[in-house]
């Protein structure tokens, strides 16, 4: 019998124990108390003796102390003693490989700082994504962190897609993720019947070290490189996507009936009769939002009706625990991954037309002026009673012929929109318009041409009534002080303003707003430049220049939309963050809290999955126009040069709208170099430059299946005769005047993004695709 007088019970947290286990271990509060007493750091056996952790319960006691070091608490050094984190002022991070040989160890917690540069002999044992604690060391001749590793606390990698190649008699596998770095040796018994060059999934069963590779066990082969979709499968299984629902989540998924039962419609608003109506795309199976509009004396009344997932999915139930896994919907050509099962998220939860559906609803009364005077969230039930796509909505708007009932309703929505894109342009929200583009495949699942996407107004008016439901949705949350993951866009560094401006002024052109621009100098700039041929060049520089939206609890505004507030309401069929938005609106209306495990680490995670199902998608769509490419081989295409690098440019084709690179070497007879002080890459001897916007014939000489890559030769340039002697002199002058000049030198990773000074084949795009709807990502 334990005395009740030991360390153990007396443990201040000992009732909350026993209400959750019948034999509690000491809780994590009095562990790390006891070690704070104890002063310096313990083997593990003996705080297991100081409180009196029976055998029995030693294995129990570990996992405690293993979760513990997962979340950052505490720390098991090498010798199995037990530190307390915040004695070592460690910081939790991720580890983001580069191709360099070097990597960044990023903290998960954005109050931790900026991130640690590590080194190639730091990086040993390491692979990309992998979990570490991290003790600060100061900082180099660049002024970036250093940081030393100390611990691997969770590694992100254990399956391993890429192709089996044999090297002198054992077998290896290369990752498709570059990152991961050197081949992994695969256990000889695992191989079956795989074939050298064929693409498979390998456990790992033992990590790299300094002095060894690591080693993985063949679990499933997948087949030939060329295979129909094999991009697909290699893409999601490389980005560590969830693509197979959980045996729980799908039975419980199935229990959900596939109508409204008349209870449900207990305490709900019925807008059944309310002609409440869907505008997507012509592809889109799964409808988050609903919208009416009607005019009130001089104010117009919008109702923006979203789909009440949250009403099927409860926190922590196995419907969800899928969901938060996943936090999106990855969408491919030809193939969408859902966040949620198909029943839920193009059935019961999607409003398609004439069925009874419950939904969230902000009821909105907007002024003449475009501001939103009032609103109210409430739960409803109704019936969308028309589904239109983009384009059939804009023909009933622009073409006068068409006589439909739901016409009128539809020209309500579309006066209300001018007048809510007057006050977006009078408020300054950014723009950039780049070229979308979509893939068209014939019966074989090849690609038969590659077409831009045109966005009508019918697109941008649906995005403006997401816009006000969103920005309602944080307002709300705000005033009522419930915590809830805002869209924070903060907008450009300093760092990154000293480099735009360079580059603008290389263009003759200025951003206005000193060292505090705001969003309406971007938008002012970005009119500007609108008839330029080179617009979409340098709205991918403004685009830079600023830093990528997240997911955060704590309010900093929306830079872009320039928005002070802003959060995801209108589309938890395919965003968590969306879902847990509902879960926080409902909870204020039912006079309750909603308070997931972690805001912080939720926001993280819902981030890390949105950038991901990108580079994924992106991933897909690079492959896929290589693969296109490949019977170009030789035919002669006119481009325009949409980036540079020190080894190269990147020409972006006219009419198939894909990216390829000419080579450093292939410029001519000359030594070339990369100015990027002049957005250029100039002839040491001929003077003759390459720059931004520069038209160009090219002929495709390689497309690369491996790396995605397009190689491009060069044929000739839009002036003829290149730009030769009288610009060699002037370009002289140019290189004297900047090398006089003081330059900081960037953060290696901030310059390493940079390097592609605009879009490349593989930079990511001003607008990106959703629902393959014309939504845009904000």
């Amino acid at each position: 019998m334990k005395k009740k007088s030991d360390l153990r019970h007396q443990d201040p947290y000992l009732e909350r124990e026993l209400q959750r286990y019948l034999n509690p271990l000491p809780s994590r509060e009095w562990i790390i108390a006891i070690l704070e007493k104890i002063g310096i750091p313990v083997k593990m056996t003996e705080l297991a003796q100081k409180l009196n952790i029976t055998a029995e319960e030693t294995a129990f006691f570990e996992r405690r102390l293993n979760a513990m070091a997962r979340d950052g608490q505490i720390l098991i050094n090498r010798r199995g003693a037990v530190c307390i984190a915040n004695k070592l002022a460690l910081v939790k991070c991720r580890i983001e490989v580069h191709k360099d040989d070097f990597g960044f160890a990023v903290p998960l917690n954005p109050a931790d700082g900026s991130d640690f540069v590590l080194y190639t002999r730091q990086m040993r044992g390491l692979m990309n994504g992998d979990i570490v604690t991290v003790r600060p060391a100061g900082t180099d001749r660049r002024g970036r962190r250093e940081g030393q590793v100390l611990d691997v606390i969770e590694r992100a990698n254990q399956d391993v897609v890429g192709r089996l190649t044999i090297e002198h008699g054992v077998a290896m596998l290369v990752p498709e993720d570059k990152r991961l770095g050197a081949s992994i040796v695969l256990q000889p018994d695992s191989l079956g019947k795989a074939k050298a060059g064929q693409v498979m999934v390998a456990r790992i069963e033992s990590y790299p070290n300094a002095t060894q590779a690591a080693v993985a066990r063949v679990t499933e082969i997948l087949g030939d490189y060329a295979d129909s979709g094999m991009e697909i499968e290699i893409a999601v299984r490389k980005h560590h996507l969830s693509y197979q629902f959980s045996h729980d989540c799908l039975a419980q998924a199935a229990k959900i009936p596939d109508h409204v039962k008349a209870a449900e419609r207990k305490n709900r608003v019925d807008l059944r009769e309310l002609p409440l109506i869907t505008i997507d795309g012509e592809t889109a199976r799964d409808f988050d939002d609903a919208v009416y509009a009607e005019k009130i004396g001089r104010n117009y009344r919008l109702v923006v009706a979203i789909a009440d997932v949250s009403h099927y999915v409860y926190p922590d139930d196995a419907i969800d625990k899928d969901a938060q896994e996943r936090a999106t919907s990855v969408y491919f050509p030809r193939r969408v991954i859902p966040m949620l099962p198909e029943n839920l998220s193009n059935g019961i939860c999607s409003l398609n037309p004439n069925v009874e559906r419950l939904c969230l609803v902000c009821d909105m009364v907007i002024t003449y002026a475009g501001n939103i005077k009032s609103y109210e969230f409430y739960p409803a039930v109704m019936r969308s009673h028309a589904r239109l796509t983009y384009t059939q909505a804009w023909d009933w708007i622009s073409n006068d012929q068409f006589d439909d009932p739901m016409k009128t309703h539809v020209l309500s929505l579309y006066q209300l929109y001018q007048i809510l894109l007057k006050k977006r342009l009078q408020r300054g929200a950014v723009e950039f318009e780049s070229i979308e583009t979509q893939m068209i495949f014939n019966q074989q699942g090849k690609i038969e041409r590659i077409v831009p996407v045109e966005r009508n107004e019918a697109h941008r008016l649906i995005e403006e009534c997401m816009l006000a439901a969103n920005v309602c949705a944080a307002e709300f949350l705000k005033h009522h002080k419930h915590p809830v993951l805002y869209r924070n866009h903060a907008g450009p560094t300093s760092e990154r303003l000293g480099t735009l401006r360079e580059q603008l002024a290389l263009l003759g052109l200025q951003l206005n707003g000193g060292i505090n621009p705001t969003p309406k100098d971007y938008a002012e700039l970005s009119e500007k430049i609108k008839d330029r041929p080179d617009r979409n060049v340098i709205g991918v520089m403004l685009l830079r220049s600023m830093q990528q939206a997240v997911y955060e609890p704590q309010n900093i505004g929306h830079f872009g939309l320039a928005y002070p507030a802003y959060t995801h309401f209108t589309s938890p069929i395919r965003r968590y963050p969306d879902l847990t938005v509902h879960r926080a609106i409902k909870a204020i209306l039912q006079h309750r809290q909603y308070q997931p495990k972690s805001w912080t680490e939720l926001g993280v995670h819902c981030s890390l999955a949105e950038r991901k199902a990108d580079n994924a998608s992106r991933d897909v769509e690079n492959w896929l126009k290589t693969y296109y490419m490949q019977d170009k081989i030789g035919e002669v295409f006119s481009g325009t040069i949409s980036g540079m690098a020190n080894f190269g440019l990147f020409v972006t084709l006219d009419n198939v709208y894909i990216d390829g690179m000419i080579h450093i070497s292939d410029l001519g007879e000359d030594y070339f170099n990369f100015h990027p002080e002049l957005m250029a890459i100039i002839g040491e001897r001929s003077g003759i430059s390459f720059k931004l916007g520069d038209k160009v014939m090219v002929k495709v000489a390689r497309a690369d299946l491996d790396t995605s890559r397009i190689d491009l030769v060069l044929i000739s340039t839009s002036s003829g005769k290149r730009r030769q002697k009288n610009n060699a002199q002037k370009i002289q002058k140019q290189l004297k005047a900047t090398a006089k000049k003081p330059r900081k030198v960037a953060n290696t990773k901030q310059k390493d993004a940079r390097t592609k000074t605009a879009t490349g084949q593989n930079s990511r795009s001003a607008r990106t695709r959703s629902k393959s709807s014309g939504r845009k990502k904000s």
